[in-house]
């Protein structure tokens, strides 16, 4: 479980709930006088970035979801905004997120309504896309449904 402390302050009780109750902590501080009195801890985004998705189960599959990311803010964007608070970039790296252990399984267990991207596509999009999963599933039973993801690291 993550907890996310909004006006953490110096961040003395997202030390203390995460020893208290073994949670996550997401320490949230508006003020810089604050913030600078919390010990340095890195800010992790994991997203699909502009230009970086090709490699997303839902843009492989469905590939008019592409476009919903394209409004998504670049990596740049994002290191501008968090560079005005004083955070650099560490690292982007892409990782594995598997969503199921067969493209079988995950062609299954899709639901179109948990999905943003997937709800915004026509009913005719999303059979076509379905039948791409079936059709990959049965050319390469074993493959795991993986997407990979980007991971953006700031200190």
């Amino acid at each position: 479980m993550t907890v996310l402390d909004v006006g953490a302050g110096t961040g003395g009780f997202a030390a203390a709930f995460r020893e208290w109750f073994g949670v996550r902590v997401l320490a949230v501080e508006p003020s810089a006088a604050m913030r600078a009195l919390i010990p340095v801890a890195p800010v992790l985004i994991r997203n699909t970035f502009p230009g970086r998705g090709e490699r997303d189960l839902r843009v492989r599959f469905f590939p008019e979801t592409a476009e919903s990311v394209s409004d998504y803010p670049s990596v740049e964007r994002v290191e501008e905004a968090f560079g005005a608070a004083g955070f650099r970039r560490v690292a982007l790296r892409s990782l594995p997120q598997e969503s199921a252990p067969t493209l079988a399984s995950y062609a299954d267990g899709l639901r179109r309504e948990r999905d943003t991207k997937l709800r915004a596509l026509t009913d005719e999009a999303y059979a076509r896309g379905l039948a791409r999963i079936r059709a990959a599933a049965a050319a390469n039973p074993g493959e795991s449904a993986v997407s990979w993801m980007d991971l953006l690291v700031l200190r």
